[in-house]
């Protein structure tokens, strides 16, 4: 690799480039297949609604029968969701409730709040129109329509969907197997009492969370110390049944920085630097057959790292279709004067006059930044923001499942 940067679209087109998409499927039952990736398209085998059926509470009858309002009806008959009823005699009304089939014969329903109770009899206080309040047959979901496409990350609302239409069984890709490992002899876990020139590992706690949060099967090896021979044997290790193995530290080329020659000598490394601030080193490479990537050691490059490249990473390799982000365009409520030659992610949030403000510590370790935004301001490299242009921001809501 030379010196020269890659800018973050060539790393991100790079990155996902390398992906090996898993193809072992397995069929769960609906119930539990939110976060799942869908293997097959649904197609619906029946209609929805599967009848035609009254929209609300009230009076399924002919419009013709009710020339004018005050028209008095006599009710035939009961119609209870759940129940279907006979058919619909000239002259006559049905009292119907809301999901229930409507009688052959009708081919209209009446709100009830536009009607009058009277004895055996209902006075209809409006002139109806041919199919009001009737959802018909097939009219949200036809049988053999695709419901669900391939590739879709499933959601709550998505699995009610495909309930909806009777799918008891969902067909997935398995989840994707992630081993974990941080390097860094100055790292100590919370708990433990910290030594001078001690650091405690929040990158391990973060990075198990955020692959948990994609659905993946996270199995962690630890801190390892800045020692080659150790590094090597935990990546022979962590490369045994997994399809990815994720460190955080080391990615660096300093005396104590271990990843790179350990990878070099377990597989292959395609190691390179970003232009984009903060996460600079990012190291890809492949050791026994398992995807490996390291990020750099700061929790907050880090954090964002994982964000904008290994999430898009671990969907595509989970068989997820569309992985970028989605974003907004928000009035910037800062000035940002002074831009960096790299790309820039600053923490921001958004407020409540529809703006999005900057967290006042943008440096690399400043983990409580994380916390305090909701999302991420992205800065084009070489661009200064003044007070009321428009930025383009990136939700949390959308880079962390």
């Amino acid at each position: 690799m030379n010196g020269n940067m890659l800018s973050f679209d060539e790393a991100y087109e790079k990155l996902l480039g390398f992906v090996r998409p898993v193809r072992e499927i397995e069929n769960v039952d609906t119930m539990v297949a939110a976060g799942r990736v869908l293997a097959v398209a649904l197609n619906s085998t029946i209609n929805q609604p599967p009848m035609d059926n009254s929209a609300m509470d009230g009076y399924a009858l002919r419009a013709a029968d009710v020339p004018a309002a005050g028209t008095r009806l006599p009710v035939s008959q009961r119609i209870p969701a759940g129940s279907v009823g006979h058919a619909l005699q000239p002259g006559t009304a049905a009292r119907i409730f809301t999901g229930a089939p409507l009688p052959p014969g009708a081919d209209t329903v009446v709100m009830q709040e536009l009607c009058e109770h009277d004895g055996e009899h209902v006075v209809i206080n409006t002139v109806p129109m041919p199919g009001e309040a009737v959802r018909r047959m097939g009219e949200v979901i036809a049988e053999g329509e695709q419901v669900l496409p391939a590739g879709l990350r499933l959601t709550p609302q998505a699995v009610a969907l495909a309930a909806s239409v009777g799918a008891a069984q969902l067909p997935v890709y398995r989840r994707l197997k992630v081993a974990v490992f941080s390097t860094g002899s100055e790292l100590v876990m919370p708990g433990e009492p910290l030594p001078p020139g001690g650091i405690y590992n929040s990158n391990r706690f973060m990075l198990r969370a955020l692959l948990v949060g994609l659905g993946c099967e996270v199995e962690d090896f630890g801190i390892v110390p800045d020692r080659l021979d150790q590094t090597r044997d935990v990546l022979r290790r962590a490369a045994e049944g997994h399809d990815l193995i994720l460190t955080s530290g080391g990615v660096s080329v300093g005396e104590e920085d271990h990843v790179k020659p350990a990878v070099e000598a377990e597989g292959s490394l395609d190691m390179w630097k970003i232009a984009m601030k903060p996460g600079k080193p990012l190291a890809y490479g492949r050791v026994h057959g398992a995807a490996f990537i390291g990020l750099p050691g700061n929790p907050v490059s880090s954090f964002v790292t994982f964000l904008l490249m290994v999430r898009p990473f671990v969907l595509a390799t989970q068989g997820v279709r569309e992985v970028a982000p989605q974003s907004l365009m928000l009035r910037a409520d800062f000035d940002w004067p002074r831009p960096d030659r790299r790309r820039e992610f600053l923490r921001a949030r958004m407020n409540a006059q529809g703006g999005v403000e900057l967290f006042a510590n943008q440096g690399s370790a400043a983990l409580n930044s994380t916390v305090w935004a909701n999302g991420l301001v992205d800065i084009p490299a070489g661009t200064p923001v003044a007070w009321g242009e428009q930025v383009r921001f990136l939700p949390y809501g959308d880079l962390l499942h």
